[in-house]
């Protein structure tokens, strides 16, 4: 008994002394928004409610002898129920500054999605019909947690180019009536160039997949593609986005398998005065729907325009004011679910 005693007590040491001499670099980051959110609908009775949100995220990383750096994270999240992100991937980062990620790596045409200029605040107009036109111009972009990303140096082939390629494959399930994705890949790229005083960032990408259902087959696939253009001169930034593809319905109870042929065109400006940034952003999306095999004939469509101020109160907090109208429109028909108008006021604090 004594030898077990004297074995345990060893083995605990050293792992204590590895976990200790081996602990990865850990840092974190995060947020707590909260305030109120005033919902006029067109139709129905206005609500009045409260957006308590916060995140926390956690960042892993170590370098190799070798000077490979593993890096990854999670993310815990609490809007008014308690959730963890695990779409956390393991990336490898080379000493040429190429990068591989693995597992839950993503598609490659969403990494280059443009980031397009916005109005703050956690306002918005909710809906209930069957009304599908797409609000991100990736939603073609899809992959499973079976996946590899590859991400090249900067400056790949050309200055200011960055490019990256993904695939990603089944789990082996069996095919049910509910469509599941097989595979997906994508490829994705972003050139960033300058203008006299203006930066220029050009980026998109095109995606596809396949899926399987033992049931009806839709006549398209998740597919697609996105592009998009910001150009940031001092303190104003402009942008616009777009994506046009394809996108499947099959998760949802509400509805049968549907399939969905839309496009997206989000645009943006910003303007940062001292304390103050000022913020207006459009997005319209059209989608034409139908159950798998009957491609719709008439389109869904969903129109919104929001604009925001934003003061830094101090370092890391800010207040937002922020406004949302939203026109909607199902089968080709005006529908007053989903149309309205939104206030948001409330604070966030950064760390």
């Amino acid at each position: 008994m004594k030898k077990e005693l004297l074995m345990a007590s060893a083995l605990v040491s050293t792992l204590g002394a590895a976990s200790v001499a081996q602990a990865v670099t850990a840092t974190t980051a995060g947020s707590l928004k909260i305030g109120v959110e005033f919902e006029s609908m067109d139709a129905g009775t206005d609500t009045n409610n409260v957006k308590d949100q916060s995140n926390f995220n956690i960042s892993l990383s170590e370098t190799t002898d070798a000077g490979t750096t593993i890096s990854s994270s999670f993310e815990i999240v609490d809007e008014s129920t308690v959730a963890a992100d695990d779409d956390n991937a393991i990336k490898l980062t080379f000493t040429d500054g190429s990068a591989l990620e693995l597992l839950n790596a993503g598609n490659a045409a969403g990494t280059h999605v443009v980031a397009v200029p916005g109005a703050g605040g956690e306002q918005g107009v909710a809906g209930t019909t069957t009304n599908n036109a797409p609000g991100d111009v990736d939603f073609g972009a899809t992959a499973t947690a079976l996946g590899v990303e590859w991400h090249s140096a900067a400056d790949f082939l050309a200055d200011g180019l960055k490019m990256s390629a993904s695939y990603s494959t089944d789990s082996g399930a069996a095919a049910t009536a509910t469509a599941r994705l097989d595979s997906s890949w994508g490829v994705g790229a972003t050139y960033v160039t300058t203008a006299g005083d203006t930066t220029l960032t050009i980026g998109g990408g095109v995606a596809d997949s396949e899926t399987s259902t033992t049931g009806t087959q839709p006549n398209s696939d998740r597919a697609g593609f996105n592009i998009g253009i910001s150009a940031v001169t001092g303190d104003l930034t402009v942008g616009v986005g777009y994506g046009d593809g394809d996108t499947l319905i099959s998760d949802d109870l509400t509805q049968a398998n549907t399939e969905v042929d839309g496009s997206v065109l989000k645009a943006g400006i910003s303007y940062v005065t001292g304390d103050i940034t000022l913020a207006v952003g459009i997005s319209s999306g059209e989608g034409s729907d139908g159950v798998f095999g009957t491609a719709g004939t008439t389109d869904d469509s969903n129109d919104s325009t929001s604009a925001s101020v934003t003061y830094a109160v101090a370092s890391g907090v800010s207040a937002v004011l922020g406004y949302t109208t939203t026109d909607a429109a199902n089968e080709g028909v005006s529908t007053t679910d989903g149309s309205g108008s939104a206030w948001y006021v409330g604070a966030t604090m950064s760390f």
